[in-house]
């Protein structure tokens, strides 16, 4: 905002972002903030986010109720989907949503204007993992709230362990969503994230646990970030446990993404 000069009476000029009226640059906590809320609205305002982030969910959701693909694999259908589709909420916003976002800013440049700022590189991160909580707490509120209308009964006690594992993969795959954006072209970002994302959701132990797959298989999927986060979370909100295993695969994934994303990553 505009504030009046004392002098000239006029409207002073607006202040750089992430400047206070001193001239000095705001405290990291503030800019990240500032900009996590920006990219979220972002996010949230894209009408082929909206999609990605809730219709599709939604629909899967629905789906998946009405539907006995899922009888064999818990107490009742609603109970085995609604943790699944709440993985796929973090893969579709932490990474395809995100590696989309960043590869474009990338291409047009604001990557490389914004690292020039008091924001810096760090504070742009930091913004963007912000963005994606931000965005994935309302998945967690609308595609939860559906889930509840439609007979889910989570187990109190899962609810933290739950959190626990939301938090690290989303971390997991905003990392794998950083480091795709930032070696790959934005088209080849707009299309291996979203290949990867059907691949996951149809066959990475989103939807049907790892143990419902074929048993060749079934060792490599169970090291995935989507299978240790789908499975993960179905421990914690149908049978009140933390698994652990799943905690450190995704840790790892995080780690290691997270690694190799601050190596090869570019900024234009």
């Amino acid at each position: 905002m505009s504030s009046p000069d004392t002098a000239s009476g006029l409207p002073a000029a607006p202040l750089p972002r992430g400047r206070t009226t001193s001239g000095t640059a705001a405290p990291l906590s503030a800019r990240v903030l500032r900009h996590g809320g920006y990219e979220a609205l972002a996010m949230l305002r894209n009408g082929e986010q909206l999609v990605l982030a809730i219709v599709l969910p939604l629909l899967a959701l629905v789906a998946l109720v009405v539907t006995p693909l899922l009888d064999a694999y818990g107490p009742s259908r609603i109970d085995v989907a609604a943790p699944g589709v709440l993985a796929l909420c973090t893969m579709s916003t932490a990474f395809t949503g995100q590696g989309i976002a960043t590869g474009f800013d990338r291409r047009y440049g604001v990557l490389r204007f914004l690292s020039t700022t008091p924001l810096g590189r760090s504070g742009l991160i930091l913004g963007k993992a912000v963005a994606v909580a931000a965005v994935l707490a309302v998945q967690l509120v609308v595609i939860g709230g559906a889930a509840l209308l439609l007979g889910w009964s989570p187990r109190p006690e899962g609810i933290l362990p739950a959190a626990l594992l939301l938090l690290v993969g989303s971390a997991a795959f905003t990392s794998l969503g950083l480091l795709v954006a930032g070696t790959l072209r934005p088209e080849a970002t707009l299309a291996v994230t979203n290949l990867v994302w059907i691949l996951l959701a149809a066959a990475g132990g989103v939807i049907i646990p790892a143990t419902g797959l074929p048993a060749a298989v079934e060792p490599f999927v169970s090291i995935l970030p989507s299978s240790a986060l789908g499975d993960g979370l179905r421990n914690a909100l149908v049978d009140g446990a933390l698994d652990p295993l799943a905690c450190l695969v995704l840790l790892a994934w995080a780690t290691l993404a997270g690694l190799a994303a601050i190596r090869w990553f570019k900024w234009s």
